[in-house]
């Protein structure tokens, strides 16, 4: 496999892997930051409903962020160019055609 396929499928797979759940988990970050989230919880006798605490949502928002650069800097390393080496001053000078 050459260097490209090799980088076309580390980045879809880091894609499918971090990419995925990085936006679900903005988007429950996002809604959970608005307060928007509730709950409730039942424990034997007692139950109890509320809100998502906005700090919650806000460590969300923070990891998502973290997945979704993820596939970011695992395309860019993988898929850029690396620069040609110029020629030293001593380095043989190739013939004339």
């Amino acid at each position: 496999m050459d260097k490209k396929t090799q980088g076309i499928v580390l980045t879809v797979v880091s894609v499918l892997l971090c990419g995925c759940p990085g936006i679900c988990l903005c988007l429950f970050g996002a809604m959970a930051t608005a307060g928007v989230l509730p709950y409730n919880w039942t424990v034997g006798d007692q139950t109890g409903s509320g809100t998502m605490p906005t700090y919650m949502g806000v460590i969300g928002l923070c990891v998502a962020i973290l997945l979704i650069a993820i596939p970011i800097v695992v395309a860019f390393l993988t898929l850029r160019k690396k620069p040609v080496p110029a020629a030293g001053p001593n380095d043989p000078i190739p013939p004339a055609l």
